[in-house]
């Protein structure tokens, strides 16, 4: 539009006429004429108002998002992180609960023995130089730790230390093909020697010095001890026999017994410092599992 003098006295026109109705809509109040003009006004501006949030709304939800996204994620965070944390903690005290529960019966069996024990706990599985089954317990020198010396925990024998550091020693178990323990066969005190063959130490082998004595499948054997308790002490479980060979014509006699040492998960062990005078014997080796008692039955006339 041009700026004209006819354009500026149109303006001036409708900014009076304007004023004039604004000031009659304001005298009349309620009743004013305009009334319905003025609900058409509210109504039409309104729906652009409200149109024109819905629009913006989403607009500026998605910024502040944007804005909240890294201390959203940050929280996400923190929250797995004390998850793992917690998850962590209940692990540890369930070890915990084990270990002092494996504690307290190996404390137990060395004291129904007479051993002088100091314990340890199994801390690497690993082989060595001319041995293929062997641990690393957290016990040395410094504990008084040497090699040649008898390691049980709470269900029967381990093994051996054939070398002790200053803050750790080193077990051949009795489950490696070069280990051999002097044994005897609880019920009869036959005598024999106990193998390892591997086989993850799920079984051992007792060979029985006298091919003629009696020996079968639930005889228990314990160690027969070497002397002066060096690298053996006596009356230790050694385990149960499962099967026996055949062996005609042998000079002795050969079976394979479980032992009652999990060899396979080693955790809380004890290092024999002392030996008793005398042998253990009942107290130390478990009670045999009773065999149920079968159902009578009845005659006929009775």
């Amino acid at each position: 539009m041009k700026d004209t003098r006819r354009s500026r006295i149109n303006l001036g026109l409708l900014l009076a006429a304007a004023l004039i109705l604004v000031t009659v809509d304001h005298r009349a109040g309620a009743g004013s004429p305009l009334g319905p003009l003025r609900g058409v006004g509210s109504e039409l501006f309104g729906a652009v108002e409200n149109a024109g949030a819905g629009i913006a709304r989403p607009v500026g939800e998605f910024f502040e998002t944007m804005a909240g996204a890294p201390a959203a994620r940050r929280r996400v965070e923190e929250l797995r992180a004390e998850n793992q944390r917690l998850k962590r903690d209940l692990a540890a005290r369930n070890l915990d609960r084990r270990r002092s529960e494996e504690l307290r019966r190996l404390l137990g069996t060395a004291g129904a023995g007479g051993y002088t024990v100091v314990t340890a706990q199994v801390i690497a599985r690993r082989g060595t130089l001319g041995f293929e089954e062997a641990v690393e317990l957290d016990v040395g020198r410094a504990d008084g730790v040497r090699p040649e010396m008898t390691v049980l925990n709470a269900d029967g024998l381990v093994g051996r230390v054939i070398q002790a550091g200053s803050e750790t020693s080193t077990v051949l178990l009795l489950s490696d093909p070069a280990s051999a323990a002097g044994a005897r066969l609880e019920s009869s005190n036959e005598i024999g020697v106990v193998h390892g063959v591997g086989e993850n130490g799920r079984l051992i082998r007792f060979r029985l010095l006298d091919s003629t004595a009696p020996i079968t499948p639930g005889h228990r054997i314990v160690s027969f001890g070497s002397q002066r308790g060096v690298p053996y002490v006596a009356g230790v479980p050694i385990g149960v026999i499962e099967r026996v060979e055949a062996t005609p014509g042998e000079l002795t006699r050969i079976a394979y017994a479980r032992p009652y040492a999990d060899l396979t998960a080693l955790d809380v062990v004890g290092v024999v410092m002392r030996a008793p005078r005398r042998e253990p014997r009942g107290p130390v080796i478990p009670p045999e599992p009773r065999e149920p008692k079968k159902p009578s039955v009845a005659r006929e006339g009775t």
